[in-house]
């Protein structure tokens, strides 16, 4: 287990206590990637870096332990250390999981390590920018919700500066953390659907693009409290709307220079505006896309936004396709007009990112190692393909149910591979638990269309 020598501590200690925190927080997140822990008086800061805090996985969603194993502790990362602007008091750590002294290997975080360890021994650093779709919104006394604004009922609400103003107390309190924290927020807006929106703020490397996109749930949803709001980390809350994704940025960046491996110097085979390694990485994305799907959409409801129509726009905004393109947003993989990195738009709002780019990387340096093509790109719309048609040009779909994503990642051996024995197997029966539990519900719309049909 890491050591942190007694200098760095006290420094770290001090640092925070002159900010006014009182408690810190070893975090680790479930197999949903929501963020678990617990918290320790500052001046115990030095014992919970060393480990101190245990936890019985077992009492967790897709923890997988019995109740006679022995506790997992979790380390804390110092780098990670960030202080909670909604309660200043807070001290938050990202952490790993760690079982008798070693890495536990179903820690989600540590899944992700074993990949970007795997790249940096082919001299690569996984940079990757996520964003952040979500709604917010508010109970309603029938028992329903409702966006915070009146205004905010537009038939195409995409980019409405007054549905931004009115939510704009809440959204710039989060923005302002942000960038308190260093991240770089460079733009936010209203999105397709009744309140809904997005951030979007700068790269970094994987693992702390993970760290930062589960806090940002905790902190929106933390934030939205304190206005009498909730944050919805739902992918699609509503059936006429869009959903929200997470769509993933990626790129390889050279682990000596920094230098991007995806932006273009010389060769373009296929002229979309990235360069032989990054076509080699959508190759691999695309031979494994299935699996990977049932980790960046891993909910029943997920399935419900990956569809061609089902928004009032006239269009999801969400791929259908194993596909890749040019700036064409109807593709799986998009490489935006500017090149130099690949777009995963299937993610969304719900995956626990530390599982996702571990799935999307190892597939992605596969596809580098076994140097595949991945044919010519697809500048078209592809909504206006047929299925017939789509059949033909030999392009598979991604799944259309939670149930077909969990099959595709069983029957996939790189998902066992990036998960380990312990972790694909709980992923794979919690899943098929969640598709049962759904599948056998019975729902208010059977309850309308079939109670007095006959």
């Amino acid at each position: 287990m890491t050591t942190f020598p007694q200098s760095i501590v006290d420094e770290l200690k001090q640092q925070l206590q002159a900010k006014g925190v009182k408690y810190a927080m070893a975090s680790y997140v479930d197999i949903h990637g929501v963020i678990k822990g617990k918290f320790v008086p500052l001046p115990h800061l030095g014992q919970m870096l060393k480990g101190s805090e245990l936890y019985t996985g077992a009492a967790l969603d897709g923890v997988p332990q019995d109740i006679s194993d022995n506790e997992v502790a979790a380390m804390p990362d110092p780098a990670s250390a960030t202080q909670c602007s909604w309660n200043r008091e807070l001290a938050w750590f990202a952490s790993d999981l760690y079982l008798d002294g070693q890495p536990f290997e179903a820690c989600s975080r540590n899944i992700l390590k074993r990949q970007t360890e795997a790249a940096a021994a082919l001299g690569y650093r996984f940079n990757l920018g996520i964003e952040t779709e979500f709604f917010l919104l508010k109970d309603t006394p029938e028992g329903g919700f409702a966006p915070l604004s009146a205004r905010d009922t537009a038939a195409k609400p995409c980019y409405d500066p007054r549905g931004l103003m009115d939510n704009l107390p809440i959204i710039d309190e989060l923005v302002e953390a942000m960038n308190e924290m260093g991240w770089g927020v460079y733009s936010f807006d209203h999105e397709d659907a009744n309140g809904q929106f997005e951030t979007d703020f700068k790269y970094a490397d994987a693992l702390t693009m993970a760290d930062r996109f589960v806090f940002f749930r905790l902190m929106a949803g933390e934030i939205a409290r304190k206005h009498g709001a909730f944050a919805s980390f739902m992918p699609k809350p509503s059936a006429n709307r869009t959903g929200s994704g997470a769509h993933y940025n990626m790129s390889l960046a050279d682990l000596g220079s920094g230098q991007n491996l995806f932006e273009v110097t010389g060769e373009d085979p296929h002229g979309c505006g990235v360069t032989p390694l990054a076509y080699h990485f959508i190759a691999g994305v695309l031979k494994h896309a299935k699996a990977i799907c049932a980790v960046i959409a891993p909910t029943v409801n997920s399935y419900k936004r990956l569809v061609r129509k089902g928004a009032m726009s006239g269009s999801t905004w969400a791929p259908v396709f194993c596909c890749y393109g040019n700036n064409n947003r109807t593709n799986m993989l998009r490489i935006p007009s500017q090149g130099g990195r690949v777009e995963c738009r299937a993610a969304d709002i719900a995956c626990n990112p530390y599982l996702g780019a571990a799935m999307i990387l190892a597939a992605g340096l596969e596809g580098i190692r076994e140097r595949l093509d991945p044919g010519l790109p697809h500048r078209e719309n592809m909504y206006h393909y047929s299925e017939k048609e789509v059949r033909e040009l030999g392009i598979e779909t991604l799944p259309r149910t939670l149930d077909e994503a969990i099959d595709a990642f069983e029957a996939d051996p790189l998902s066992r591979q990036v998960f380990g024995d312990a972790l694909f197997e709980t992923f794979v029966q919690f899943k098929r638990d969640e598709w049962s539990a759904y599948h056998t519900h019975v729902s208010d719309w059977e309850i309308q269309r079939y109670l007095k049909f006959f």
